[in-house]
């Protein structure tokens, strides 16, 4: 499946959180995340979150779609993160 992974957390927790993601994931732009993912990987990665984050002040939101070919993708401005360069 392909997923949009958004989070907002704590400035104490966020390197943990972003190390994290970009094990699984393609970091886009602060705070947000694509790619392909299984769903094992993605509970894999949200069981992993859950022991970094505070559930009382922090959140992970997860947008989901069988394909990204099921998303338009509309960037205005610079692209932080251009995933054309990756090798």
């Amino acid at each position: 499946m392909y997923v949009i992974l958004v989070y907002d957390i704590g400035e104490k927790r966020v390197g943990k959180m972003l190390k994290l993601c970009r094990q699984y994931l393609n970091w886009i732009q602060n705070s947000v995340f694509e790619g392909e993912i299984t769903e094992v990987k993605l509970k894999e990665l949200l069981n992993k979150a859950k022991v970094i984050m505070n559930i009382e002040d922090d959140s992970i939101i997860v947008f989901s779609s069988r394909q990204e070919k099921w998303l338009d993708k509309q960037v205005i401005g610079k692209e932080k993160n251009d995933l054309d360069n990756m090798l």
